[in-house]
């Protein structure tokens, strides 16, 4: 369980890998080290794969042990333009991963997880709703008197995939005098700059980010 409480994405799971490999006396390969008889060694491809071997004393024209697993998961990707606001509500859009169910995301309390590489190249780590006093995002359903035609389609089709806009926010910017800005876009601009005060990012980074939404909490 604990191991599943860290490893959320491919990065984490492989984060999380590489430590319990150190607690176990394997060390870091890169191709092309020398390795000798009875070596642990682990290998960390971009951040996104790990290979973890122990080389055995025969040669290998006398076989080889392979066990090979998933380290993906449900998630919903944020687009490269996720930011906008709608009715006074600021949304990011995802798109969905793999062969998720697409009905059991609505209204579900999710975290935000992922990396960002800023304009000068630096890599910062977005990690909100998972701590005790975080924000938690949710994608909004309808209400049962609302979702009439909602109810008469087959479940596969009942809730889209474009539909999957994650709610971030309603608070607007205020300016220093304490009134609210006037400029358009107030939610959104507010969401920006709390993101610019914490992690020091801006609108454009996220051409160059990868962010998705993960059910928060253990």
């Amino acid at each position: 369980a604990e191991y599943l409480d860290n490893s959320k994405t491919e990065r984490e799971a492989v984060d999380t890998t590489i430590k319990m490999l150190k607690e176990r006396g394997y060390a870091e390969y890169s191709l092309g080290d020398k390795v000798v008889p009875g070596g642990k060694y682990y290998l960390n491809n971009r951040g996104k794969e790990i290979f973890a071997f122990r080389m055995g004393s025969e040669s290998l024209n006398e076989g080889m042990r392979i066990s090979a697993a998933h380290i993906d998961s449900p998630r919903l990707d944020l687009k490269q333009h996720p930011l906008f606001e709608d009715g006074g509500v600021g949304y990011l859009k995802t798109h969905y991963y793999g062969g998720i169910r697409k009905y059991q995301w609505p209204t579900v309390q999710l975290a935000l997880h992922g990396v960002v590489t800023k304009r000068g190249g630096e890599t910062v780590e977005i990690n909100i709703g998972e701590d005790a006093g975080d924000p938690v995002f949710v994608i909004t359903d309808l209400l049962p008197h609302l979702s009439g035609d909602q109810n008469k389609k087959p479940l596969a089709t009942a809730f889209s995939g474009e539909g999957l806009n994650l709610l971030v926010g309603s608070t607007p910017f205020y300016e220093d005098d304490g009134t609210v800005t006037k400029v358009d876009e107030k939610v959104k601009l507010n969401i920006m700059a709390m993101l610019n005060e914490k992690y020091g990012i801006v609108e454009s980074d996220f051409v160059c980010a990868e962010l998705c939404a993960v059910p928060a909490g253990k």
